[in-house]
């Protein structure tokens, strides 16, 4: 009895195939990152010269970091975004992690209508002008809690965080409830121990999505001096804006070298880049598992 077709071996030209996929790949991912943070580390002269790019600095010089970070505007937006990143994270997984628990729990009071709702906003998102509208009346615009509320619980995370939740023994948590423990004490003392990988994944989500978000800063902060960094870096990219005179004399005042641009794409991607091993780890483990349970 012949075995199945994807169950033999792969051939020779198949392997070198794959091989040549995974090469061609990885170097569109990497060559123009390169090119970036090499026309970041060239002189202007040379960047000049080559029409606006470098792909190896003749010269290493961070004079570009030096002129961005010199008028303190990429400085203070730097400070905004990483304040952001972190309260927003940290309020929208606590937020996700209670949801979540009280929609797994079985039979609990409102559950299904409740979760109904939710996964209506995969069909039926919140619209510009509502939204706009709600921070508002709320007296949120101008306020860096607008750049948190509106976006507070992603629907996607919460499902996934649910569906984890769920594929967790029950035996675990009933003997707890048998010892005396409160639905608190349950989720910190067992199911939270046995989360580590979905938090982990939903709280890199999340840090993702507060860190390149830059169209609520835009939408409800009025004073360009108090944006984070992504809509400055929209504004240097897009428009050619010089940080040391955008803010003050109005976009395109001063056109910026390209290798502050580049910079600035690099301090933009840099963080992420450094967060994402961390995490790397749980990716597979946490959305799985989250996605085919309940």
């Amino acid at each position: 009895m012949t075995r199945p077709v994807w169950m033999e071996p792969p051939r020779p030209s198949t392997k070198a195939a794959k091989a040549v996929a995974v090469m061609l790949t990885v170097a569109l991912v990497i060559i123009p990152f390169w090119v970036v943070v090499a026309t970041s580390l060239s002189p202007d002269t040379q960047v000049i010269r080559n029409g606006g790019w470098s792909i190896w600095p003749e010269q290493v010089t961070l004079e570009a970091y030096r002129r961005l970070f010199g008028s303190g505007v990429i400085s203070h937006a730097v400070l905004v975004s990483t304040v952001v990143t972190l309260v927003g994270t940290a309020v929208s997984l606590t937020a996700t992690v209670l949801m979540a628990y009280a929609l797994a729990r079985p039979n609990v009071f409102g559950g299904k209508p409740i979760m109904l709702g939710v996964l209506l906003t995969f069909l039926f998102p919140p619209a510009i002008i509502p939204s706009f509208l709600v921070v508002s009346n709320l007296d949120l615009r101008n306020h860096y809690a607008a750049l948190i509320a509106p976006v507070l619980i992603s629907t996607f995370n919460l499902v996934i965080m649910r569906g984890y939740f769920q594929g967790l023994p029950t035996e675990l948590s009933e003997s707890a409830r048998i010892d005396g423990a409160g639905d608190g004490r349950v989720l910190w003392h067992v199911v939270l121990p046995l989360s580590k990988a979905i938090i982990a994944v939903v709280g890199f989500y999340y840090a993702v999505g507060y860190w390149n978000s830059f169209f609520n800063a835009m939408l409800y902060l009025d004073d360009q001096s108090t944006w984070p960094l992504q809509p400055m870096l929209r504004q240097i990219v897009m428009l050619g804006a010089n940080p040391d005179t955008s803010i003050a004399a109005g976009a395109g005042a001063n056109i910026a070298p390209q290798t502050t641009t580049m910079a600035t794409v690099v301090v933009a991607v840099l963080p992420i880049l450094a967060v994402y091993p961390l995490v790397q780890r749980f990716f597979t483990k946490g959305v799985l598992t989250g996605a085919i349970k309940g």
